[in-house]
C-alpha cells in the first residue's frame, strides 16, 4: 500500500502563486509514476501534470503548460506542483496520484492506483 497526503492548498488571488506538496509513505522499493489531477466544482477529475520515476520526463495539460511545474524528490518521497499565474478557472480540489504499472504521463484516472485525499485551491478574481 502507498499512502499519499497533499498539502499547500488555500485561497489565492488571480495572478498569484501556490505550491502544492504530496508526501508518500508505505510501500517502498517500487518505482512509480506520479501525477496531479484536479476536480473543479461540478466537473470530472482531470489530469494536470505527470512525472516519471526519475523525474526526467514531465507532462502537462495544455491548460497549465507554462504556468505549472511538477517536480519530485524521491529521497524525501515528495512530489510538488508549483503553480504560477493562477486563474479563477484553476479553482479545484487537487489530488496527488501514483501509478505502479502504467507508464508516466497517463491522463486517465483509472491508470493510477493510489490517491491522496485532495487539497482545495481557490483562486479569486
Amino acid at each position: 500500500q502507498v499512502q499519499l497526503a497533499e498539502s499547500g492548498g488555500g485561497l489565492v488571488q488571480a495572478g498569484g502563486s501556490r505550491r502544492l506538496s504530496c508526501a508518500g509513505s508505505g510501500r517502498t522499493g517500487v518505482t512509480y509514476a506520479m501525477a496531479w489531477f484536479r476536480q473543479p466544482p461540478g466537473k470530472e477529475r482531470e489530469f494536470v501534470a505527470g512525472i516519471s520515476w526519475s523525474g526526467d520526463k514531465t507532462y502537462y495539460a495544455d491548460s497549465v503548460k507554462g504556468r505549472f511545474t511538477i517536480s519530485r524528490v524521491n529521497a524525501k518521497n515528495t512530489v510538488n506542483l508549483q503553480m504560477n499565474n493562477l486563474k479563477p478557472e484553476d479553482t479545484a480540489v487537487y489530488y496527488c496520484a501514483a501509478a505502479l504499472y502504467a507508464p508516466p504521463g497517463g491522463t486517465r484516472v483509472n491508470e493510477y492506483d493510489y490517491w491522496g485525499q485532495g487539497t482545495q485551491v481557490t483562486v479569486s478574481s
